[in-house]
């Protein structure tokens, strides 16, 4: 009798939760909603339950379909609020603080996901500042799913703009909210469903990819979750066995004195030059394992017992940071700054130490060139550059590959975090992505064109979408022969100038040599606004840099036409960045000058120029071609997509 009341308990209790009404994560407080669109409200009940709905002094009533689903539309709303939803139901939910302005759907890897705390050494002031409770984010969390469109995503929530939660938001797309909501006095909400490395294949449903039969069999392999489990559990077992060895033979931590206190004896340690990286090889081969370094600081009495911030660059690849024997800071991969916060009580005067455990995995360490390295207390600073001590630890092999990752796999994005959002309406979508292309830019140009058409099919919108160029990167040069980022960059143009109702964010000038995720991010961000304010608002200005348009030969010279109203062009002392070819294909730099709104471009060695390119290279350092508003032109080849 006691099991019979038990289970008719449970019965009854999750007969109750199940007919409870439900939201989806976005439909949350503090949402910003769509301006001048209906607006759909969404959610799941018991089948056929009623929900009553009311919003803005309006009702309105659904019924859930026999599988529990059920929606409202709320006929399209002026910009506003705030306001509060209120729906009942076998129970009342209530959705506060609302606000109705344009919302930006925002894609993509890295660059798109770098948060605001990556660019506080060069916004640090701005974003301390900031405070916008019309300028609203959600960050949709990493998911996906490779057997079928998925109906929510994993919890996350809306946040509005202060200098408290900044940290968190994406920087490239707070600093185009905020230029946006500057211009329109419009509330701005930003949904970011990125993923760091992606390729654009991930963020493409399974129909869009059919032209493509490799990626599509590669999503196939990938639908087996048992594989799935299989792969993700070897995938991180060599690497905790490889860390586990480099732990256990590290001198440095299993002495009688580990290296990083003050009291550990470096007498007999080697010294370099912090930015000599030859300390890193093993003759002529890349080492790999984990080694220390040390300096002395002297610190300045006024420094003594205070907070400091310290600054160690950019280290490859993983690395632990000490000050006098005090753990700061760690960073597990190469590529985020670090700043490393250094608590009250720490610093003394005199001498400090500072010790660096830095761990090489798949050879070739170093501290970057080009990096801060340095103490830095108010408004003083003590340069870590020069001289330090060093010493190996532990010498390993080149640490195993992590297995595969599955969110870089086709379509698993795109069910998982793309259709889920699809009844909220947007203004727009901004991509910033390509950098895991750059090695298939002759695909790129369908693949993207499948995801523009893609999205815009799912929304039902031709909506504006916003594409940031991939910026400048790696060791400066005015002329590759063969550059996979300029070719990708060539296909981003071409897609800016062909797929309507989309435009180009030109960055070729924003980048860092020795960074992939570069600091600048507010210039893309006001580019990306340009974009906006000619595309979705429909304003006389102009958005783009000169914009290649045609070219024409005249003897061995070459006269580049710009589109109109990209063509008032800068001038220069020195034009720099293009290059001519002849009949044989192989590019050399050539003089440019500029005439009027064109450019004559041509090398005397070239007698019959057949081609022409600019800034096509991976960081093409030097190339000065703007038009009178300050914008770059975008990296080009006449040649086109062949």
């Amino acid at each position: 009798m006691k099991k019979k009341i038990v289970l008719l308990l449970c019965l009854a209790v999750s007969l109750t939760a199940f007919s409870e009404i439900r939201l989806p994560q976005l439909v949350s407080d503090g949402m910003i909603v769509q301006r001048d669109a209906p607006i759909k409200v969404w959610g799941w009940a018991a089948p056929n339950e009623k929900i009553d709905l009311e919003f803005n002094k309006a009702k309105y009533q659904a019924v859930a379909d026999t599988d529990g689903n059920w929606l409202v539309q709320i006929p399209a709303q002026k910009a506003g609020g705030p306001y509060t939803m209120t729906l009942k139901a076998t129970n009342t939910l209530t959705v506060k603080n609302i606000l109705v302005g344009d919302v930006w759907i925002c894609s993509g890897q890295s660059n798109m996901e770098t948060p605001i705390s990556r660019v506080m050494s060069m916004f640090g002031d701005e974003i301390n500042a900031c405070s916008n409770p019309n300028i609203r984010y959600v960050k949709i969390p990493l998911t996906y799913n490779f057997h079928a469109p998925q109906t929510d995503v994993p919890p996350c929530h809306w946040v509005d703009v202060t200098p408290a939660t900044a940290q968190d938001f994406s920087a490239v797309a707070y600093f185009y909210a905020k230029e946006m909501y500057e211009k329109t006095g419009v509330p701005v909400g930003i949904i970011n469903s990125s993923v760091g490395g992606s390729p654009a294949e991930a963020w493409i449903s399974e129909e869009a990819l059919q032209p493509f039969p490799a990626l599509i069999n590669d999503k196939r392999i990938c639908e087996s979750d048992e594989f799935v489990a299989e792969m993700q559990k070897l995938g991180s077992l060599p690497g905790r066995r490889w860390q586990t060895v480099l732990n256990a033979q590290d001198k440095g931590l299993n002495g009688a004195i580990q290296w990083s206190s003050p009291a550990c004896n470096d007498q007999d340690w080697a010294t370099t030059d912090l930015l000599d990286n030859s300390w890193g090889r093993e003759g002529r081969y890349p080492a790999n394992g984990v080694f220390w370094f040390r300096k002395e600081v002297e610190i300045p009495a006024t420094w003594a017992g205070q907070a400091a911030l310290l600054f160690m660059g950019r280290i490859v690849d993983a690395d632990s940071v000490f000050v006098n024997g005090v753990f700061v800071g760690t960073t597990g991969y190469q590529y985020p700054p670090r700043n490393y916060a250094v608590p009250q009580g720490v610093l003394k005067a005199g001498k400090n130490l500072v010790t660096v455990r830095l761990v090489s995995q798949g050879g070739f360490p170093e501290f970057v060139k080009n990096k801060p390295y340095k103490l830095v207390f108010n408004n003083q600073e003590i340069s870590l550059e020069g001289q330090w001590k060093y010493k190996t630890g532990a010498l390993m092999p080149a640490a195993p590959g992590g297995g595969i990752t599955f969110q870089y796999k086709p379509v698993g994005l795109y069910n998982a975090m793309i259709y889920p959002l699809k009844n909220f309406a947007t203004k727009g979508f901004l991509w910033y992505q390509g950098e895991s292309n750059t090695g298939r830019a002759d695909e790129y140009y369908d693949l993207m064109s499948a995801l523009i058409s893609d999205w815009r099919h799912l929304w039902k919108t031709e909506s504006p979408f916003l594409i940031v160029q991939l910026a400048n990167f790696m060791e400066p040069a005015l002329l590759q022969q063969n550059s996979g980022w300029a070719e990708l960059r060539n296909v981003q143009l071409e897609l800016s100038k062909t797929i309507p109702n989309t435009g180009l964010a030109v960055a070729i000038d924003v980048g860092e040599w020795n960074d992939i995720h570069p600091l600048n991010k507010k210039d893309v961000g006001k580019r990306l606004a340009l974009q906006a304010r000619k595309l979705a608002y429909g304003e006389k200005i102009i958005a783009d840099g000169p914009v290649y348009e045609s070219y024409k030969m005249e003897g061995n010279k070459i006269v580049v036409t710009f589109k109109n109203g990209t063509n008032d062009l800068k001038p220069v002392d020195e034009l720099k960045g293009f290059a001519v070819a002849g009949t044989d294909g192989i590019f050399k730099l050539a003089k440019a000058t500029i005439q009027g709104n064109q450019v004559l471009v041509w090398n005397d060695e070239v007698s019959t120029p057949a081609a022409v390119r600019y800034a096509w290279a991976n960081n093409p350092e030097g190339a000065n071609l703007y038009n009178k508003e300050g914008l770059p032109a975008s990296p080009f080849q006449t040649k086109g997509r062949q």
